[in-house]
């Protein structure tokens, strides 16, 4: 199957620089690794912080291609693989794949639920209420039906506000361990959104890092196991916070990359 290789650079919700510099320089590396050049739409942002309502309307541009570039991959019959530096993307993506394959079911790797909203958000973070708006929780005005969040499998997620766990009950959404995943979805189509803040904090540094994350075999053996089991249809990689010295961000780059090449070989 061809594999649309997408790197989101402009800016959704970052508020730092590190998120897009890894989905860039990630992008890169991946494409070495599978003999494509990468499409990279828009330019680096200015990060910052904001609140969720001056991001959702300074942004939705951005927004808007995100779930535009999964949409064109899907309708051309390629393999959507997109990088974005905050997983705000998801606010049209996860809505482009149902319009496509209404079937599917969507992993979320994350270490949060960015099931928050409006009312239920401490931070004002669009980047942690984004599921939500997703699952038609709250209208981002994104003109994307929300997806069913019956749909949604989660794992990895450790690090909940109580506002938001309210939220999720309500939805009707659950946690899987990780080694569950794959027997569960074994033979279903599955779109996955990699937070790679779902990997410990001492594997790899993140933004908003959660204690007592998955290993970076455990995340490799998850994605090999889903890519065996499952009809993988799609794969959103956001939160890669690389650094700016050039030797550490290699080191990091090829640690991501080695860990999602299940994915590529499954699907190449």
């Amino acid at each position: 199957m061809t594999i649309s290789l997408v790197v989101l650079r402009c800016r959704t919700s970052d508020r730092t620089d590190g998120g897009g510099r890894g989905a860039e320089a990630l992008g890169r590396e991946l494409g070495d690794r599978l003999g494509i050049e990468p499409r990279i739409v828009g330019s680096a942002g200015d990060a910052r912080p904001a609140d969720w309502s001056d991001d959702l309307r300074e942004s939705r541009g951005c927004i808007l291609e995100a779930g535009g570039q999964v949409d064109d991959a899907l309708a051309r019959g390629a393999f959507p693989l997109l990088l974005a530096g905050d997983c705000s993307i998801c606010l049209t993506t996860l809505a482009a794949v149902a319009r496509h394959v209404p079937e599917a079911r969507f992993v979320w790797l994350d270490a949060h639920a960015d099931f928050n909203t409006p009312d239920t958000t401490p931070s004002g973070f669009l980047g942690g209420m984004c599921l939500a708006a997703a699952c038609g929780r709250w209208e981002a005005g994104v003109d994307a039906t929300p997806i069913d969040p019956s749909r949604v499998v989660m794992a990895g997620v450790r690090d909940l506000d109580s506002g938001e766990r309210a939220e999720l009950d309500f939805a009707g959404i659950g946690t899987l361990p990780v080694d569950q995943v794959a027997e569960r979805l074994s033979g279903e189509p599955v779109y996955v959104h990699l937070d790679l803040d779902v990997l410990d904090p001492d594997v790899l540094p993140s933004q908003f890092p959660a204690p007592e994350g998955l290993s970076a075999s455990a995340l490799h053996t998850l994605l090999g196991e889903l890519a065996g089991e499952a009809r993988l249809i799609g794969l959103e990689v956001t939160a890669f916070e690389a650094p700016g010295d050039d030797a550490a961000r290699a080191e990091r780059v090829d640690l991501v990359a080695s860990i999602v090449t299940p994915v590529l070989e499954a699907v190449a």
